[in-house]
């Protein structure tokens, strides 16, 4: 086992204070996330390396639409989660508690993920499919090397990190793809958190601090975020926060886990959603999970050409030069 960072002895417990759960956990125990385990007064990451899936994705993918798009990144996950979404796609890895949930992994030391992105031809590497924040110490020995490497870094993470956690990792990060899910009601009744706030902190902080590249992701479901109140604030929070620049992805949610009793939900919906976003004065506002829909191309915020067009998660032509529109030469804000 990997001895674990951001924790301190408290009586005879450990706290560990990577996330805003702030866990005190007993001798043999683990924390919320299932895979920081107090052994012997000392916290041990029993989840670093063991990884249960790896696969060379589009960048897209994660979602990262203005981020190197049509490049390929080599993506890893492990187990389990500090938010316990009824939502949750991936439960099966993330919530590992749960009976069905798998347990198998396989090690891979970080200095192998290099040599299979070089392998698939990928220009980085992503730390996701399940939150890769409760793997710190795997995700920054990773993330030196990719550097080193001259690899960009991405987390697709839930942004429920703290301070000092996002401090330890963020000198080695990139791109910060994270989900911002609703209302602070939302966070309580869906995610089984304490609220919003963290999630809002961490991420300003990403951008601000660290200057990563930050695309958010929401995905609206049906009766529970999907309110023109709800999405209305998240779309005024990232534009007074994160700027007209930061992409948001309105992803469509389908029945899973918790919630599978609930439909899926409406294009009409998310091209309503889209809507909303780009009414507040964010420029690139996107629309996932409904393949073929105008809503996944990237579109000039001045002259409205297109300026990268997607079928699903492949870019088939982008039209920037220089940072700028082919057609109208205005700065579009893009990482090519």
């Amino acid at each position: 086992m990997h001895t674990a960072i951001l924790y301190q002895k408290s009586d005879d417990r450990i706290h560990c204070f990577l996330c805003p759960w702030q866990c005190k956990i007993a001798e043999g125990k683990s924390g919320v996330c299932g895979i920081r385990q107090n052994n012997g007064g000392t916290l041990f990451a029993t989840g670093y390396g063991q990884v249960v899936s790896i696969a060379a994705d589009p960048i897209e993918k994660k979602p990262l639409f203005n981020f190197h798009p049509g490049t390929k990144v080599m993506s890893v996950g492990s187990l389990g989660c500090n938010l316990c979404c009824k939502h949750c796609q991936n439960w099966e890895i993330s919530q590992i508690k749960e009976a069905g949930a798998i347990r198998k992994t396989t090690y891979i030391e970080p200095e192998l993920l290099i040599d299979q992105a070089s392998h698939y031809n990928c220009k980085g590497i992503a730390w996701t499919y399940n939150e890769p924040s409760i793997n710190i110490e795997y995700a920054i020995d990773g993330a030196k090397i990719a550097k080193e490497n001259g690899l960009y870094t991405v987390f697709v993470t839930n942004g429920y990190i703290t301070e000092q956690g996002l401090d330890a990792i963020g000198p080695y990060l990139d791109a910060y793809s994270v989900d911002i899910k609703g209302s602070d009601s939302f966070y309580r009744s869906i995610a089984g958190v304490q609220g919003i706030e963290p999630v809002l902190k961490a991420t300003k902080r990403a951008k601000d601090m660290w200057n990563m590249h930050v695309e958010v992701t929401t995905n609206v479901i049906p009766t529970i975020n999907d309110s023109d109140k709800e999405l209305t604030e998240t779309g005024k929070w990232i534009m007074d926060n994160l700027g007209p620049d930061c992409a948001w992805h309105i992803s469509r949610f389908y029945p899973q886990y918790k919630l599978a009793h609930l439909p899926a939900t409406s294009p009409s919906t998310l091209s309503h959603a889209r809507d909303i976003g780009l009414s507040l004065g964010l420029r690139y506002v996107y629309t996932g999970n409904i393949p073929g829909d105008k809503g996944e191309n990237t579109y000039c915020p001045s002259c409205n050409n297109i300026l990268i067009e997607r079928t699903g998660f492949t870019a088939n032509q982008i039209n920037i030069e220089n940072n700028k529109c082919k057609f109208c030469h205005t700065e579009v804000g893009i990482i090519i």
